[in-house]
């Protein structure tokens, strides 16, 4: 396989997904740039990573029973993932996240943009090349055949790509409501969403979302038999993310809603520990 440039995965099919990955980043800040929406990474975020594992598993001739399953599960995650934020409108013009306004703000026009090409382009899309990478370990290691690990990977895998499928229901039924109520002019009794899976985990979605990702870790442990390898830095740099990101929601929570700063007290952040409160 030819890459276009010289790096240290030339030649593997991970290699031409990170040449993807690079050119969809320089497409994606300059569609913010004409625009002036800086989303479009988040279209992005669920249709790579099933790409880049599918582009591997093809390479292979989709003869890598390991490969095919991994490709398979994060075909999966993606369209669920795609499906949900397309019913939000997330692919509808306008459709920006609301936090990056809130940047805007806080920044200026000139921070904001020193922002934007250094991370809300490239390096975001930069970490979703990152935390499917395990797939290319598992491409090195394709003849090892599945091994107990690669059993308990899926099975983490799926076990919480139903939980997060469940978190987001409830999210979406309980927002759904709560318009409906706003529109009919009835009181609406909690502004937040405190009960189903969100009365254990204030993000319970991101708890799921990120338990995914170090469970995926797990097939290339299974294919290569290393616990350590540089493609576990993309699910600790997915955390990294996902910490900085609750940090900026949660603040904007507790800005509408002061009674916010209660169910922090009385739940956990991600992680679904009562000792892990606040």
């Amino acid at each position: 396989m030819q890459d276009f440039i010289s790096h240290p995965l030339s030649g593997t099919p991970y290699g031409t997904a990170l040449e993807l990955c690079v050119a969809l980043a320089f497409l994606a800040w300059l569609a913010s740039v004409i625009t002036r929406e800086y989303s479009w990474v988040d279209r992005l975020w669920s249709l790579c990573p099933p790409a880049y594992c599918l582009m591997v598993a093809a390479e292979a001739g989709f003869a890598s029973p390991r490969l095919n399953l991994m490709a398979a599960l994060v075909t999966v995650w993606g369209a669920r993932l795609t499906f949900n934020y397309a019913r939000k409108g997330g692919f509808s013009r306008g459709g920006e996240d609301y936090r990056w306004m809130v940047l805007r703000e806080k920044l200026g026009p000139a921070g904001f943009q020193a922002l934007n090409i250094v991370f809300i382009a490239p390096a975001q899309m930069l970490i979703v090349w990152l935390f499917v990478s395990p797939m290319h370990q598992a491409w090195l290691w394709s003849d090892t055949p599945l091994t107990f690990l690669d059993g308990v990977a899926a099975s983490v895998f799926v076990a919480l790509f139903i939980g997060e499928w469940i978190a987001d229901e409830q999210m979406w039924t309980f927002q759904r409501d709560k318009k409906r109520r706003a529109a009919a002019g009835e009181a609406v009794a909690r502004p937040f969403l405190a009960s189903g899976l969100f009365a254990f985990s204030r993000h319970p979605n991101y708890f799921c979302e990120l338990g995914m990702w170090w469970a995926f870790y797990g097939f290339a442990v299974g294919a290569s038999g290393q616990w350590l390898h540089w493609t576990g830095f993309g699910f600790v740099a997915l955390t990294l993310l996902f910490q900085a990101s609750t940090q900026l929601t949660e603040s904007i929570s507790l800005s509408r809603y002061p009674s916010y700063s209660q169910y922090q007290a009385s739940t956990p952040r991600i992680i679904p520990l009562p000792f892990l409160k606040g």
